[in-house]
């Protein structure tokens, strides 16, 4: 069985984008994922070159709200470009998915992390807030103790670990689907993901 690691950050758009279509397609080849939220902003982008979006410069920044509408519209994927709470800090939602993972395995993390990148893009909640996390545990009927188990030492250090094999693996952006060593960087990038499986 192919092995496919899934590293991104929970609050990324593009991750948002190409989510479900990931799913499905590692799914219909019968691919093992691996879910690998890292800590992309604080540590992957300081050093591999990437810019946090505020630092980026205007035309990068103006260009990118195109690119993401031109996805949603062909995608036919629900999006507010500009939603309420983004930027928003993503450690905590990305430890709750890792949370989730560690207990009750890669498809419940796999839905965890879809609850979570569909309440910053469609459904416009802060995903920094444990109250809108625990809510989205609820909804897709996961554990609620798994916001108390996100902030285990366990879950931190498996977050930790996650961005070290992203570093070391030579993710510099999200989402990033690596297949024995080969990394295949964006959304955009999937019908390559498909080919190589």
């Amino acid at each position: 069985m192919t092995t496919i690691q899934y590293y991104f950050a929970p609050q990324s758009p593009w991750t948002y984008l190409g989510h479900l279509r990931f799913w499905d397609i590692a799914r219909q080849h019968g691919a093992r994922i691996e879910v690998l939220p890292v800590d992309l902003g604080g540590k992957v982008f300081p050093v591999s070159g990437g810019q946090p979006l505020g630092k980026r410069a205007p035309q990068r920044q103006a260009y990118r709200l195109v690119e993401l509408q031109r996805f949603a519209e062909h995608l036919h994927a629900p999006l507010n470009l500009q939603p309420k709470y983004f930027p928003v800090a993503g450690d905590d939602a990305a430890r709750l998915i890792v949370a989730v993972e560690m207990h009750d395995g890669a498809d419940a993390a796999m839905h965890a992390t879809d609850a979570v990148l569909r309440a910053v893009w469609v459904e416009e909640r802060n995903i920094a807030d444990e109250n809108t996390l625990a809510t989205l545990l609820r909804e897709r009927e996961l554990p609620a103790r798994r916001l108390e188990d996100a902030h285990s030492q366990a879950v931190q250090e498996r977050y930790e670990t996650n961005t070290g094999r992203a570093i070391d693996a030579g993710v510099f952006g999200a989402p990033s689907y690596v297949i024995d060593g080969e990394i295949f960087w964006g959304q955009d990038r999937l019908d390559f993901v498909e080919r190589k499986l």
